[in-house]
């Protein structure tokens, strides 16, 4: 029977990891003689692919993970364990044996950055013995494009007090870091891994490490386990994984979330499907309702007004309509009390004109996606009221609001509503929220979560607008509701990076955030969104520096996408166009003197695209196959 560990794990997890991280490294690929180490690497032998090296110290029982590429650090030796009510996993393990296997896999998804996705891993299984019989198992997993672990644990082994685990980068990486926020809307900011203040971030934190970039993150996060963020000490290289409850229920045998790595050049970072391809295959067997595509969001556009009024919604349909922009989404307001704000009233199932906006949006092919917030589905008793209701009325998705908890508790909610959902064939965006975590590739409906300080934001700056797409926006689709035209002088970018964000950020409900005023008044950004798609076959980078510029192609059908953004000076940006053989004719929205004007030339794929770009500028393109008789690409 294991002797229980009645210290408070913030103590006691915290003390753990200061010493294994002053602990001197071997070399790589050198451990000390009283070290055992097991590589894992990614099948078929992929060039330039991450590789792990797990060690145990014999002397002490602990475990640290190495990870390298090319030969090149991207982790130097970084703690593992975890700590229970039961046994202590940090220290004093014994290795008992290993087991390999493959994970071939090809999946869909509905939406996201590349619609087929092909799985290659290896995946070892290392088995440890701790005092008194605990066990544990450590799984890693390898790929082209990143590395995983993640611990399983027996039945009886008591609540989880905290992990030791902690990524130690090198001192001197460039680090863009985002300061944790329970919404994840923290601004990235460049730092160096050891100069970053001292405090938390969120645990989609970016570095540049002699082995390429690597990209922190998690997948298959449910209300079995917490969430975590990373808590780091100005002057160190690590960054220690620290749970947001203090202790975890475990009723049964566990099976932590992923701690992933994805490593590779920035154009391999930027690609990586990671994160979806660690998670559970998807959960919703019928997808046939499930369609992403471009929404006309009327928050920005008419705020608090627009969510009270019938008619205001009927135009803002009427002209999403007239676009061809798919569905429109009515935001907070529409359900509470006529003289209350933010007060929900009690019959709204038969005083709401929602049914009436959603038949008449309905005969002019276009859905309804409603804001509700999570208090209004907090319990089943309220979710058997609203989903169906909003089922019934034709409504085809719902914009949840507010959850602004990664706690085992809040975790749990999201287990709850997610079949739900599905079940009464909803669409789902969650604001407020956690980040992806593998959750659109095993619950598809959910098109897309906020987690980002986005459009509605007066404190961004082009810097925070330029790192998104390395960080945030690989590991999922990210509503940050761009082509908020009418914000002049509360954005940081001009009216073509604008243009360009609707490409270069991926979500599989686009939310535009302008007013029709504003779109009207910019008819080339008008036409150019009347193009736009909001699921793609391919995404490429082009050219970026995380802080300094992003510019991303992405294909749907035989057109190619871009979009670009730029922080600093104006310039004349140089882009490789590097789309594929032949011909292309481009056509490119770029801010002019007195406003957007758009260019259109024919090139050869792998040719410079030059554009002039403004300071904190960027541009919007369309590429398609050019042969003589073809003068646009829109259709």
């Amino acid at each position: 029977m294991a002797v229980p560990i009645r210290t408070a794990c913030s103590a006691l997890c915290a003390g753990l990891v200061t010493a294994l991280l002053t602990t001197v490294p071997a070399q790589a690929g050198q451990p000390p003689l009283h070290e055992r180490a097991w590589a894992v690497y990614a099948p078929d032998s992929a060039p330039h692919a991450p590789r792990a090296q797990v060690a145990l110290d014999d002397a002490t029982g602990t475990l640290d993970l190495t990870v390298s590429r090319d030969g090149r650090t991207v982790l130097e030796p970084s703690p593992l364990g975890i700590v229970t009510e039961g046994a202590d996993l940090s220290q004093g393990l014994r290795f008992v044996h290993r087991q390999d296997r493959s994970v071939d896999e090809h999946y869909r998804t509905e939406s996201g950055k590349r619609l087929n996705r092909t799985v290659h891993m290896r995946e070892t299984r290392l088995s440890f013995a701790g005092a008194a019989g605990a066990r544990l198992d450590l799984v890693v997993r390898a790929s082209a494009d990143g590395v995983a672990y993640r611990y399983v644990l027996p039945a009886g082994h008591g609540d989880v007090l905290g992990e030791t685990s902690a990524f130690r980068l090198p001192d001197d990486a460039d680090a863009w870091l985002s300061t944790y926020r329970v919404d994840n809307e923290g601004q990235f900011a460049q730092y160096t891994a050891a100069t970053a203040p001292t405090g938390t971030y969120s645990e989609q934190a970016l570095f540049a490490t002699p082995g390429g970039y690597a990209l922190l993150a998690e997948s298959d996060l449910t209300g079995g386990y917490s969430g975590a963020r990373l808590a780091h000490t100005q002057g160190s290289g690590a960054y220690r994984v620290q749970l947001a409850d203090e202790r975890v229920a475990a009723d049964g045998p566990l099976a932590t979330a992923w701690r992933a790595v994805v490593a590779g050049d920035l154009a391999t970072v930027t690609r990586s499907t990671f994160t979806d391809d660690l998670a559970p295959a998807s959960k919703v067997a019928d997808r046939s309702w499930i369609r992403p595509g471009t929404v006309l969001w009327t928050w920005l556009a008419g705020g608090r007004t627009a969510g009270r009024s019938l008619a205001a919604q009927k135009a803002y349909v009427d002209y999403a309509a007239e676009r061809g922009w798919p569905y429109e989404a009515v935001d907070s307001g529409w359900y509470f009390k006529k003289d209350e704000w933010d007060v929900t009233d009690p019959d709204w199932q038969t005083d709401s004109w929602m049914p009436e906006l959603a038949a008449y949006a309905r005969a002019k092919g276009v859905g309804i996606i409603v804001w509700i917030h999570q208090r209004d589905l907090d319990t089943p008793e309220e979710r058997a009221q609203w989903l169906p209701a909003l089922e019934r009325w034709g409504v085809k998705g719902v914009k949840i609001d507010f959850m602004n908890s990664e706690a085992q508790s809040m975790l749990r909610w999201y287990d709850a509503i997610l079949p739900e959902t599905a079940a009464h064939h909803l669409m789902v965006d969650f604001h407020g929220s956690t980040i992806p975590k593998g959750i659109q590739r095993t619950w598809p409906q959910v098109m897309t979560l906020e987690g980002v300080g986005g459009e509605e934001k007066r404190t961004n700056t082009a810097a925070h607008l330029t790192t998104l797409p390395f960080t945030r926006n690989v590991i999922g689709s990210m509503d940050f509701t761009p082509g908020g035209f009418q914000r002049v002088g509360m954005r940081p970018d001009s009216d073509a990076a604008e243009l360009g964000l609707t490409v270069a950020y991926e979500s599989g409900l686009q939310m535009f955030a302008g007013t029709p005023e504003s779109y009207d008044a910019r008819p080339l950004a008008r036409a150019f969104m009347d193009q736009v798609p909001a699921a793609w076959d391919d995404t490429r980078l082009l050219a970026g520096r995380p802080g300094q510029e992003a510019v991303l192609a992405r294909r749907s059908g035989d057109r190619w996408f871009l979009g670009g953004v730029y922080a600093g000076a104006a310039r004349t940006a140089g882009v490789p166009l590097a789309l594929g053989p032949g011909k292309w004719l481009v056509e490119t929205v770029r801010d002019g003197a007195d406003g957007l004007v758009q260019d259109r030339q024919v090139l050869r794929g792998g040719a410079t695209l030059t554009v002039d770009v403004v300071a904190g500028g960027g541009f919007a393109a369309l590429a398609c196959p050019w042969r003589p008789g073809v003068t646009t690409c829109h259709r």
